[in-house]
């Protein structure tokens, strides 16, 4: 594709490291790097930045990428719709399998939690898909997932989607160590109750 060679020519032009360009157009720089090596497109509003800041045309920056472009993004947002389809699905499977499997079908903790841990394994990693396609797309906040699923452009410059990525490993840490200390609430309480 020609808009991979045209976006890293311009950057390299004007002297700019893929983190300087990302900053400047409020993208991260794994996104930049994922333009330039054709994994991924920019969005219209990537795309408009990207023209001002190098003081090209779109149509000299994209070259006929445009239909390409638009392709994959539908794809992506088609896929996006299809994982969190199989996250809800087995997900809800799972409940339904350790709350039937004690109370009405009689098969007991163990094989109704392993059946359970089994579906909820596939919808985590549905999960994870999903998680690896956003942050190609740089999608941060619930705003721009479903702008990018509608294939409507992702505005990034409003102050939510800025607040949303400032402090972003401080943020993750936090929501880490929440995480473990609930499981551990859980954990607890499951052996106080039924160990």
């Amino acid at each position: 594709m020609e808009l991979s060679k045209q976006i890293k020519r311009y950057r390299m032009q004007r002297g700019l490291s893929q983190e300087d360009l990302a900053g400047k157009i409020y993208v991260s720089r794994q996104t930049v790097s994922n333009w330039e090596t054709d994994k991924t497109y920019p969005d219209v509003q990537s795309l408009l930045l990207l023209s001002v800041l190098f003081d090209v045309t779109i149509d000299e920056l994209i070259k006929g990428d445009m239909e390409a472009m638009k392709e994959a993004v539908e794809h992506d947002g088609k896929k996006l719709n299809a994982l969190g389809l199989v996250m809800l699905a087995f997900a809800l499977a799972a409940v339904v399998m350790v709350v039937g499997g004690i109370s009405f079908w009689g098969w007991g903790i163990v094989p109704s939690t392993i059946i359970a841990l089994l579906l909820y394994g596939v919808a985590m990693a549905a999960a994870m898909a999903a998680e690896r396609l956003k942050k190609q797309h740089d999608l941060v906040t619930y705003r721009e997932l479903l702008a990018f699923r509608k294939g409507q452009p992702v505005d990034r410059d409003c102050r939510s989607s800025r607040r949303a990525r400032e402090h972003r490993p401080l943020k993750t840490a936090l929501f880490m160590l929440i995480g473990a200390s609930v499981g551990a609430c859980l954990g607890y309480f499951g052996f106080m109750f039924f160990g």
